[in-house]
């Protein structure tokens, strides 16, 4: 299916229809470009023009009057990009299918020239795999993704509103979206996306699944593909998935835990270098988190955990085998080690926060970072309180900008900034609540 890439013949099998060229903002949107097959057949030949406005930034830009960002209005820059169809994702999508079958390429974003463009995440995550690979080092990453699925109301918005009462690994009857989940594991499984397992989440409404591990690119391609497919499912049942970190005040935050194996072609010792990569997710906690929590929300969530995993005011995490702390180093009972961070959330683009963890770690293991197995919790990082602390900070972020770069920091921080501004002037059913009476 979709192996020839022998130019002078057709790519696409001849039952697909229609074909999606996928590509993913700098804020985690999932963007695409749908066309027949026979387009589709020119566009994996020449590529497909693009305009750059849809890489993000645009939040309000044409809205009530509010201009484009300065960035996004350079004269030096072009107007148009290209979409690079990656041949290697083509894949036919059961959930996107019916009448017609439906294919999608995931896209690399190019400039005209063809070289890759500064505005791509993707490419950024790719360009941090291959400074691993250099180093001798494979990377594999695997997921356990939380969500909500909440009903839609007569007119198909979604709400909060979930009539179950199920719990923790709870099984049928009382959990009422077993058959949604099942639903989605069959359907992934028949594009060839694997799913470890899945289960009911700590509260009701809430969904955990466990993907398999997967190699460097494919696992961020892979978490993307995810986060769709259950959107798409959830809507065919009536239902709203929501990625949100914090949907409501009373259920459980939905995380994303991901974790990370090193292979080293080198011979290095497998925990030294764990922990060596601990070390360094430790020492740049803060300055990554505008990409791996990069919501308003995203704190909430953290502020909301009861335990002192993620609770703003206490550590963040040191070396504990087999503890829950937000970053962790783990062996399991058959001897293989890995290291499990758990502090981002699903509302991340997965190509950024990859790429943050990623080069974190690979700082840890170049400098030889000691992980303090004996730090107290007066010496252990601490997690940052809102997202405007970091906003605050994104200009002296020199973590960011080595490994983003100073362009795509400073779109992705006027992005960031003007959601942050929206939030701060929005008055909040809190503030009513608290206030109305009172003052």
């Amino acid at each position: 299916m979709g192996e020839n890439t022998n130019r002078s013949e057709p790519f696409f099998d001849e039952d697909v229809d229609l074909v999606k060229l996928q590509f993913t903002d700098i804020f985690g949107q999932c963007k695409m470009v749908q066309m027949t097959r026979r387009q589709a057949e020119k566009a994996m030949k020449e590529g497909y023009a693009i305009n750059r406005f849809a890489l993000g930034g645009l939040q309000k830009a044409g809205i009530e009057g509010a201009a484009a960002p300065e960035y996004l209005t350079d004269q030096s820059e072009s107007v148009e990009l290209y979409l690079k169809p990656d041949a290697s994702t083509y894949q036919v999508l059961p959930w996107d299918s019916g009448q017609e079958n439906v294919a999608r390429v995931i896209c690399q974003v190019c400039n005209a020239d063809g070289t890759p463009s500064w505005t791509d995440s993707r490419h950024i995550l790719q360009e941090t795999v291959k400074r691993a690979e250099k180093m001798g080092l494979d990377f594999d990453f695997n997921f356990q993704c939380e969500f909500y699925l909440f009903h839609t109301d007569d007119d198909g918005r979604p709400t909060t509103v979930t009539h179950e009462v199920a719990g923790y690994y709870d099984a049928g009857p009382i959990d009422l979206a077993e058959g949604v989940r099942r639903d989605m594991i069959l359907s992934l499984e028949e594009a060839g996306f694997a799913v470890e397992s899945t289960h009911h989440g700590l509260t009701a409404g809430q969904h955990s699944f466990v993907l398999p591990a997967r190699r460097g690119i494919e696992a961020a391609d892979y978490l993307q593909t995810f986060k769709a497919a259950v959107k798409r499912i959830a809507k065919r049942h009536g239902l709203h998935a929501t990625f949100m970190p914090k949907p409501n005040m009373s259920g459980d935050g939905s995380g994303l835990h991901v974790g990370v194996s090193i292979s080293s072609r080198r011979g290095a010792e497998a925990m030294a270098q764990a922990k060596q990569f601990a070390a360094g997710v430790l020492k740049n906690l803060s300055d990554m988190m505008i990409f791996t929590n990069p919501t308003v929300n995203s704190y909430k969530r953290l502020a909301a955990e009861r335990s002192t995993v993620f609770q703003p005011e206490f550590p963040a995490a040191v070396w504990e085998k087999g503890s829950e702390k937000a970053v962790h180093v783990k062996e399991d009972r058959n001897g293989r080690i890995s290291v499990e961070v758990q502090f981002p959330d699903p509302s991340a683009n997965p190509y950024l926060a990859l790429t943050a963890i990623l080069a974190a770690g690979l700082e840890g293991i170049e400098k030889a970072l000691v992980l303090d197995e004996e730090a107290g919790d007066e010496n252990a990082p601490r997690f940052p309180e809102t997202l405007g602390i970091l906003l605050q900070k994104l200009d002296q972020n020199e973590f960011a900008h080595r490994v983003f770069g100073e362009k795509f920091c400073r779109m992705y921080g006027e992005g960031k900034k003007e959601e942050w501004e929206r939030f701060c002037a929005y008055v909040t059913d809190w503030e009513t609540a608290e206030y109305l009476y009172r003052c």
